[in-house]
C-alpha cells in the first residue's frame, strides 16, 4: 500500500486483519500512526517505505561527518530489520508492529533534527574561524591595487 505526502494520519484499526500485506509506503510524519491496533494481526507486514525517501536519502548525503551518514542509513533502515520479527497480534493483543514503526518515525525524525543543527553549528563554527583568520584590512585592497596600472577601460575612438 502506498500512501502520498499528504496522508495527515493513520487509525483505529485501519489494517485489522489485513492478511496480505507486506509493505507500506508513508509520508515520515510524527503522529502518523495513532493507535496500538493499527496493524493487528498483520503478519506479513515486513517493510516500510518513506514517501519522502529520495529527499531523505540526499539530505543524509549532505552531512558533513561519515559517522552522521552512516548512523542515519542505520537508523534508516532499521524498521526493516525489525518488523518481521515484531508480533502482529491476535485476537486479545494488538501486537507491536503499529509501536515500532511509530517509534522508529520519531527517531528518524529526531535524528534528522539533531544532526542538521550540529551540521549548521559546525558551519558556523567553521566561518567564523576563517573570519577571524583573515586579516582585518584587505592587504589586496589597501596594498597592491593602489600600485597596479590599470587598463583604460574607455570604449570610444
Amino acid at each position: 500500500v502506498k500512501f502520498g505526502k499528504e496522508l495527515e494520519s493513520i487509525g483505529y484499526r485501519a489494517f485489522l486483519d489485513c492478511t496480505s500485506l507486506e509493505r507500506i509506503t508513508i509520508p515520515l510524519k510524527d503522529d502518523m500512526i495513532t493507535n496500538d491496533d493499527i496493524f493487528q494481526r498483520c503478519d506479513k507486514l515486513k517493510h516500510v517505505d518513506l514517501v519522502e525517501g529520495e529527499q531523505l536519502h540526499d539530505t543524509i548525503a549532505a552531512l558533513l561527518l561519515e559517522e552522521w551518514k552512516n548512523d542515519m542509513k542505520d537508523d534508516v533502515d532499521a524498521i526493516n530489520q525489525s518488523l518481521p520479527t515484531t508480533p502482529a497480534g491476535d485476537f486479545n493483543d494488538v501486537g507491536g508492529k503499529a509501536q515500532a514503526i511509530r517509534m522508529w518515525i520519531r527517531l528518524v525524525l529526531h535524528k534528522i533534527i539533531y544532526y542538521k543543527a550540529h551540521h549548521q553549528l559546525l558551519l558556523n563554527e567553521a566561518a567564523s574561524a576563517l573570519q577571524l583568520a583573515l586579516p582585518q584590512d584587505d592587504v589586496v585592497m589597501n596594498n597592491v591595487l593602489p600600485f597596479l596600472e590599470l587598463p583604460n577601460m574607455n570604449m570610444q575612438r
